[in-house]
């Protein structure tokens, strides 16, 4: 089923003692028009059963609280495979969708949805990481997504927090901001200025795979609708290809996808597009089998990677590469950065014909889709990072 807006799926607000006094808290609160249950600080919200059994009932359930560490940091991504070096910015823990495969299932440890409502000292330490990169190197370039704990958009007709984002990231020359979701909650993102700093990101699969496997998120269609109107906006645009996984008809699944996205949205639009098999931790497979039992994709053969996850052979996986990489030189634009999240050089060669350290390193091909400087150049010039290069 899609939900046009996720957040309709709360039913239940928890807040800590220690946020009663918190404006923003207070906002939410009232936006919401929900039962409001406050907790002492270090009190639990009360939802029946065990994790991960109770994990169901608790994305009903969504605890305004602070977050006492930083909010800012690098992607934890693993040294055994290429990284974009990502910036995360931690804005809550948890999504009311409930996608089979989200590797949150086994990476948190409480059922309830969380936001920080302390989004003072969020900003301070963005401040703070700015100041620092511009000290270190003045030409330090940051991306910077909230997608990485949560969906950046799901909630954000109950916080109203894209706006604040947005706004503060205008005038960051050297950053921009990317806001990736799986749901189609955009009307905050109408009408503001935000000065070419802020992309917006839609993860994509195959539509099986979207209709099965992503409960509650947006569908296809209405995905590349929202796309469609943020470019109108004047955003640019991302899509994530990421958990690719294989299933019955996965070649012309994909395949109706990449033609449907270039069908809808402008290619000069989309700054960079990802690619990603799926990959797991070891303990994932027995917590999604058994709140989804009609899911069968976990049992394939898989060998376990470097970084200790689950992951399909390498063959299979350029297999799946090399098919999605042709479709989408077919159709992109050749500015546009294709890229894999968190692969080995050996897959690079293999599908794309050459390996990121050979362009300047990932990190600098993705950073030239969105430099000011590259945007004024001439199609494609300003550092070539397309895969319609080498396929």
């Amino acid at each position: 089923m899609s939900y046009g807006d996720p957040a309709k799926y709360i039913t239940q607000l928890y807040m800590t003692e220690e946020c009663r006094q918190n404006a923003y808290a207070q906002e939410i609160i009232q936006r919401s028009k929900l039962p409001v249950t406050v907790i002492k600080d270090q009190q639990q919200p009360d939802i029946a059963g065990v994790y991960p059994e109770n994990l169901t009932q608790g994305k009903h359930c969504l605890l305004l609280c602070r977050y006492q560490g930083k909010f800012f940091k690098p992607c934890p991504g693993t040294r055994e495979y290429t990284c974009c070096e990502y910036q995360v910015l931690n804005i809550g823990m948890g999504c009311p969708m409930d996608c089979v495969y989200c590797i949150l299932q086994a990476y948190l440890n409480n059922p309830w949805i969380s936001f920080f409502v302390n989004i003072e000292d969020l900003f301070a330490d963005m401040d703070a990481a700015f100041a620092a990169a511009d000290t270190a190197d003045p030409q330090t370039f940051l991306r910077i997504g909230t997608g990485e704990f949560t969906d950046s958009l799901a909630l954000d007709s109950l916080t109203h927090f894209s706006p604040l984002l947005v706004n503060y990231m205008r005038d960051k020359q050297n950053a921009v901001l990317e806001l990736k979701s799986k749901s189609v909650v955009i009307d905050n993102l109408q009408g503001l200025d935000h000065g070419g700093r802020t992309l917006v990101a839609w993860s994509l699969n195959s539509p099986p795979i979207m209709a099965q496997e992503e409960i509650r998120s947006a569908s296809l269609e209405e995905r590349l609708a929202a796309a469609v109107r943020c470019a109108d906006w004047g955003y640019r645009l991302a899509f994530h290809f990421d958990p690719i996984i294989w299933h019955q008809g996965w070649q012309e699944g994909y395949r109706t996808t990449i033609r449907r996205l270039f069908d809808k949205v402008p290619a000069d639009r989309i700054a960079w597009i990802s690619l990603g098999a799926l990959r797991y931790l070891p303990s994932l497979q027995a917590i999604a089998a058994e709140r989804f039992p009609q899911s069968n994709f976990f049992y394939e053969e898989f060998v376990e990677g470097l970084d200790g996850k689950a992951r399909y052979f390498m063959s299979q996986r350029v297999e799946m590469y090399k098919l999605i990489a042709d479709e989408l030189a077919r159709f992109a634009d050749p500015a546009t950065c294709i890229y894999f999240c968190m692969e080995s050089e050996n897959i690079w060669q293999e599908v794309f014909g050459y390996t990121p350290s050979e362009q300047g390193g990932l990190r600098a091909m993705l950073d030239r889709s969105v430099q000011p400087d590259f945007k004024l150049k001439g199609k494609g010039e300003g550092g070539n990072c397309s895969a319609t290069q080498y396929v």
